[in-house]
């Protein structure tokens, strides 16, 4: 019996990740704003506008994902440079980790606030975003490489 090895390839669409990070800026200011507000102690009065907050980041940076990987990623190129091809899998597969930590900080979030934990929650909830936010940043930082690459690669001007 013969075994088959399927490999699956994926690249970037450098153009389109590239304006989708470009047009939304509406949640690189809420990122901003949520990175500022966790530098600083937390009120346990405000956690209930801080989770609020924290939930519409959560549905913004779903929708900036699924842009990402519809947009901005191809499956199965017809000619795609390997570095560039494991770098962009690994980097679309990151969007759901992501996704679901801050998912887990809303929901942990939500439900000290149910059990009115404020003085719990809001000794936890920065430090937690903040850790959040910085592997966001990694990621984000690491996509943009990624499109300087694509476009290098594409222009013939890579090594």
């Amino acid at each position: 019996m013969s075994s088959v090895l399927l490999t699956r390839t994926v690249t970037v669409n450098a153009a389109f990740l590239q304006e989708i990070k470009e047009v939304n800026k509406e949640l690189w200011q809420r990122l901003q704003d949520m990175r500022h507000r966790c530098q600083r102690p937390i009120a346990p009065a405000s956690c209930r506008h801080f989770v609020q907050l924290l939930s519409q980041l959560r549905d913004q940076l779903a929708l900036h994902f699924a842009l990402e990987e519809a947009y901005g990623y191809f499956e199965d190129p017809v000619d795609v440079a390997p570095r560039l091809s494991y770098a962009a899998d690994q980097l679309r597969s990151e969007h759901r980790q992501l996704y679901m930590r801050l998912t887990g900080i809303v929901e942990r979030s939500e439900s000290l606030l149910h059990s009115e934990q404020l003085t719990t929650l809001a000794l936890w909830l920065g430090r937690e975003y903040l850790h959040f936010d910085a592997a966001l940043r990694d990621h984000e930082s690491r996509e943009n490489d990624l499109i300087f690459e694509a476009y290098d690669t594409d222009l013939g001007t890579g090594d």
